[in-house]
């Protein structure tokens, strides 16, 4: 499991959140789909993660 990894993709959702809340605020819908597709790259990345932690236990 790579720490920075997840990390980085937690950061990555929460910017997403924070970018769709201002979308929805603003009624910007660039905002609120560039949002949500940043909450689904974080989505993806920690799925990566979970599959290098399930292949790692897996070989140990």
């Amino acid at each position: 499991m790579s720490l920075e990894n997840r990390a980085k993709a937690t950061a990555k959702n929460v910017e997403g959140k924070i970018q769709e809340s201002v979308g929805d605020l603003t009624g910007d819908t660039k905002d609120q789909l560039e949002g949500k597709s940043k909450q689904a790259e974080a989505k993806v990345r920690h799925a990566a993660e979970d599959v290098k932690d399930n292949v790692k236990k897996a070989i140990d």
